[in-house]
């Protein structure tokens, strides 16, 4: 199996000149000295470092391809030809009763105080990458109108050009925090939530208190890490003095921009930017259970967790604290990941892969039951697109999953939606979106039902929310449609028993019968005459 290539990638911009390549190192297997490139060993030749990431940076998202042993797509949903679970109190399955329109998708996490939304899908982590910072207005504001939850991720005060500190350090004034807060509530309307995310640096710089204490916020979401990478966040910079004013804030700044040397190399032109970074977490059970306690004497009615792909033994942490924390959402994402800036090699390498990593939640989280324990509402992530990963992820996650986060997923349409806006005035739409007209209203399926609920609001709906709302639709009536075709009318009566494996191995890894092992018991009952009908 061919898990990967190494050594020549579109998101590295490098590319081999062979067609012959050595599987293990992805050298070519004739590797000429006068090539004129452009693999990534000659490229990092002479640009060393900037290699390392996915470019251009703030003008792309970018995902890992490795092609996993197990993923999703060794998973079907099942069909069946009677049954209805989930129709109202007293309603009949019948024909008339169980149309596929009538599948309620809302779904809702919390300890006590739930958040209810309109679809189970939410934003992964925008937080300071410049890709998430310009296109902010088009993702908050169709996140709110699709009437699902907004993440805003880590770093965003602590990289504000206007950030203001007091004399002890802390954020006094975060202009750029203070527009996102804004832009997203403008639009709510009681369906989701906006929580903002602390990792290390948030926290030193009081990054809590402030959106508590200006902008009355509910739910904070503390971070452990993400799927694309097992270090901090980071971003570029483009000038010495960025670079310099960062590292005066306490991140960590490389090349380090104090040195005469790097000062020297970014006059020459050689450098060209410069890579702020966050420093690693330190995880034990008595900090957090202090951090959450902390976090609850703020006021914040609402403490969510976001980890990443780490070992087993993270993923029991994680579970464990945050049964006994009373974490109201505990968001997983698995391997590969990647919305903004992650070292690509890292993204490839690292991690437990997704299908993986829930296979070893349910089975953890059966383990804790066992005890007596309450697990805290759980979210999966890594690498979802469509309404039928929604559904597996669900499935396979029964009963503690509620929702799926999607990162680069829910982007990709606020780009289109705002790009198709400037193709509109420029007059140069591409004939992929031509082919359905020459105006907002004519290309956008759902622009008519907008501006009939928003009326004249609708010109404060920018283009790319728009094309976010439409993506939603797609995604919640497909979900709709697939839930009727299992007999699910209601979310929370999706069961494991609504999908099987399509392989021994996917079967072995999940615990979800293999196809030829699925239902064999009820269908062996009906062929030998000892039921005349079987439902689920």
């Amino acid at each position: 199996m061919n898990l990967q290539r190494p050594n020549g990638n579109d998101a590295t911009r490098t590319i081999n000149r062979s067609r012959n390549i050595s599987p293990g190192s992805g050298i070519c297997s004739r590797c000429i000295d006068g090539c004129r490139g452009n693999c990534e060993v000659f490229k990092a030749s002479f640009r060393g470092r900037e290699v390392i990431y996915p470019g251009p940076f703030g003008e792309i998202t970018a995902g890992g391809d490795k092609d996993y042993p197990v993923d999703y797509s060794h998973l079907n949903i099942q069909g069946y030809a009677l049954g209805a679970k989930g129709l109202p109190k007293g309603v009949e399955g019948n024909p008339d009763t169980t149309k596929f329109p009538d599948v309620d998708t809302e779904t809702e996490y919390g300890w006590d105080k739930k958040v209810k939304m309109k679809a189970p899908i939410f934003t992964g982590a925008l937080g300071s990458t410049e890709i998430a910072r310009k296109n902010w207005e088009h993702f908050a504001v169709g996140a709110a109108i699709s009437g699902v939850t907004l993440v805003c991720g880590e770093n965003v005060c602590g990289i504000d050009p206007a950030l203001e500190l007091d004399s002890k350090g802390k954020v006094k004034s975060a202009p750029d925090m203070d527009r996102r807060i804004e832009v997203y509530r403008k639009f709510h309307d009681g369906y989701g939530e906006i929580l903002v995310q602390m990792n290390v640096e948030d926290t030193r710089l009081g990054v809590a208190e402030y959106v508590r204490k200006k902008h009355n916020l509910e739910t904070i979401e503390l971070k452990w890490g993400q799927g694309a990478k097992c270090i901090g966040g980071e971003i570029k910079v483009k000038t010495l003095e960025r670079a310099l004013e960062l590292q005066r804030r306490g991140y960590i700044v490389t090349p380090d921009p104090l040195l005469p040397a790097s000062q020297k190399a970014f006059k020459d032109g050689a450098i060209k930017e410069f890579e702020r970074h966050s420093r690693l977490g330190f995880v034990s059970e008595e900090a957090f259970l202090a951090e959450v306690k902390r976090l609850r004497d703020l006021g914040f009615k609402r403490i969510t967790l976001k980890t990443g792909a780490y070992s087993m033994r993270e993923l029991a942490m994680a579970l464990r604290y945050s049964s006994i924390a009373h974490i109201d959402l505990l968001t997983i994402d698995g391997a590969p990941g990647g919305t903004g800036m992650s070292p690509w090699r890292m993204m490839e390498e690292w991690g437990i892969p997704t299908f993986y990593l829930q296979a070893l939640t349910y089975e953890f989280c059966e383990k804790l039951a066992k005890q007596g324990m309450r697990i805290p509402d759980l979210a999966i992530a890594g690498g979802f697109s469509t309404e039928d990963h929604v559904f597996k992820v669900l499935a396979m996650g029964a009963p503690y999953v509620k929702a799926v986060c999607m990162g680069r997923a829910l982007m990709i349409p606020g780009m289109v939606g705002k790009n198709i806006g400037l193709w509109i005035e420029s007059n140069d739409l591409p004939k992929t979106v031509s082919e359905f007209g020459n105006t907002q209203k004519e290309i956008f399926v759902c622009y008519e039902e907008l501006a009939d609920k928003y009326g004249k609001n609708m010109k404060d709906i920018p283009l790319g929310a728009v094309g976010i709302y439409t993506f939603a639709q797609k995604i919640r009536v497909g979900l709709q449609q697939l839930m009727a075709g299992s007999r699910n009318f209601r979310l929370n009566t999706i069961s494991r028993r609504d999908i099987m494996s399509l392989t021994e191995e996917a079967a072995k890894v999940s615990g979800i019968p293999y196809v030829m092992d699925a239902y064999r018991k009820e269908a062996e009952e009906i062929l030998t005459g000892k039921k005349k009908s079987s439902k689920k």
